[in-house]
């Protein structure tokens, strides 16, 4: 018995497909610095995601994720993205009270984009949630 072959076959224009060009002015740059690691997302004004980074996704494992040389590095390549994008001029919210808050920062401001504003974003409760007991000593 024979069989058919029902594989579709693709059209060349259909398997190259065109990378969407962003000619963007303005972005946005959120860092969150906690005390295990630093990401930094980028987005639009919109707020849509454009590139985002971290210490984890650099490659880098446990405590060394922390540290602000890594956060450095990873704003640094978010920058360097942001480059190819067009991009010119950035605001900056960081959230977070982690190493990697002024070295992300100092990672960004370092790559030649023009930063409009810095603006911590930290929530801090207003006596909501009661806190944890204090350890027995």
């Amino acid at each position: 018995m024979a069989k058919t072959n029902n594989a579709k076959t693709v059209s060349t224009s259909e398997k190259k497909r065109k990378q969407k060009k962003f000619n963007i002015q303005k972005a946005q740059a959120h860092i969150h610095a906690s005390f295990n690691n630093t990401i930094i997302t980028i987005t639009n004004e919109k707020g849509e995601a454009i590139t985002w980074s971290s210490g984890g996704a650099l490659g880098y494992k446990g405590s060394k994720k922390s540290t602000p040389f890594v956060a450095q590095q990873a704003a640094a390549s978010c920058a360097k993205i942001l480059k190819d994008y067009g991009v010119q001029e950035i605001s900056i919210f960081v959230k977070g009270l982690g190493p990697g808050r002024e070295a992300a920062i100092r990672g960004i401001q370092g790559t030649g984009l023009a930063v409009l504003s810095i603006k911590d974003v930290t929530s801090a409760p207003h006596n909501g949630c009661r806190a944890p007991r204090a350890p027995r000593k």
